[in-house]
């Protein structure tokens, strides 16, 4: 038996944010509900990344929205509103990320909702918050990553910010709302109430920076300083970086230097017994580094570096990372089948409660497929 078992989601939510919350909660036993428009559905249906779409829809939305029911209703037309209504009486939370002010407009806002059902749980993403200049930014991923500074983390010190290559702050704000929901459920069985819970995408990814930002603020708000070369994390003193040898690369991690040196048969690095000058001698120590790695490749220096424990990685492509036996283990994979029978393959919910890997074959929804089920026999 699945934890979330028994818990009924009617999830508003379109993109990303959203949607990532209700697939999770739906991984763990949760009955979700997709509501879409009719005729059109979720924009993220043709969303398309790269020209990969599966069933007519993108691989986006199928990845995202797997594992839930489907029901299309015009929010605007007042009879299908009533029969929402009912449905809505009977979830135990409801999901929407739409900008503030459109969800009080069609009259799912919580307020609304909570005259309906007093004990629901109310989950509500934005962009940018529901007060402020920016409440009505549009809440995109690339222009919060722009926003929160994080872009400033990333690239060597004299190449332009850089945002991350996967949307992190709608994916960030996705699991912070699963976490309130959780917390609300937990809280509606001790006290008998309902709650609302709302997250934003800038606070989502100002709060994976916590670690650098109270750096930040405690350190006389000095800004953070890339590496000019091999830069992995701004503030982080030399080794740490990913460095090219002579067939791959290698990323070396936390790490005495005069070890390292001896380790690796750089005489150069014996010298920096000072640990302070691993910080601000680092672009000068990375660079010896660098010159050093290129000469031998990646399997070489792991061999020297793995057996005396020393943090360090080979930098693995997509290809040679499905082809380790260290991915093979973990099981991630799971084959999902559409109503028209087309199989897919993504990954499971990565977590694992009492040994079980949960898994699901079961795919994202077709516009209007479960209509019959929630609606018609009302």
């Amino acid at each position: 038996m699945k934890p979330l078992e028994g818990i009924k989601i009617l999830d508003f939510s379109q993109f990303l944010s959203g949607p990532s919350a209700a697939l999770r909660l739906a991984d763990l036993g949760a009955k979700v509900i997709k509501v879409e428009k009719p005729e059109q559905g979720d924009l993220c249906r043709s969303m398309y990344i790269s020209n990969c779409y599966i069933d007519k829809d993108s691989s986006l939305f199928q990845a995202i929205n797997r594992n839930k029911d489907g029901i299309s209703i015009d929010l605007k037309n007042k009879d299908s509103k009533n029969i929402l209504f009912d449905i809505i009486k009977e979830v135990d939370v409801v999901i929407v990320n739409f900008r503030p002010g459109v969800a009080k407009k069609l009259g799912i806002d919580y307020s609304s909702i909570k005259d309906i059902n007093p004990l629901v749980i109310y989950g509500e993403i934005t962009g940018y918050g529901k007060t402020g200049p920016w409440k009505s930014k549009p809440g995109q991923d690339l222009l919060v990553q722009s926003l929160s500074g994080i872009t400033y983390l990333n690239c060597n010190k004299d190449q332009p910010p850089m945002p991350l290559g996967l949307s992190v702050a709608d994916l960030f704000s996705g699991q912070h709302l699963v976490q309130g929901i959780l917390a609300g459920l937990i809280k509606r069985e001790s006290f008998h109430e309902g709650s609302y819970i709302h997250v934003s995408l800038l606070e989502s990814i100002m709060d994976i920076q916590f670690e650098v930002f109270t750096t930040y603020l405690n350190d006389g708000h000095k800004t953070p300083e890339r590496s000019e070369i091999n830069n992995a994390n701004a503030y982080i003193s030399a080794p740490y970086g990913i460095y090219k040898t002579a067939d791959g690369y290698i990323a070396l991690a936390m790490v005495s230097i005069p070890h390292l040196g001896e380790l690796i048969g750089c005489n150069e690095l014996l010298s920096y017994t000072d640990e302070t000058k691993w910080s601000t001698n680092r672009d000068e120590i990375k660079k010896i580094i660098a010159n050093h790695l290129v000469t031998q490749t990646t399997s070489h220096w792991l061999s020297l570096l793995e057996p005396a424990d020393v943090w360090c990685a080979d930098v693995l492509t997509w290809d040679k990372l499905f082809s380790t036996e260290g991915f093979k283990s973990l099981d991630m994979l799971q084959e999902v089948v559409t109503p028209y029978g087309t199989k897919f393959y993504t990954t499971r919910c990565p977590i694992t409660i009492d040994s079980e890997h949960y898994k699901s074959s079961k795919s994202a929804p077709v516009l209007g497929q479960d209509n019959k089920t929630y609606i018609k026999e009302r």
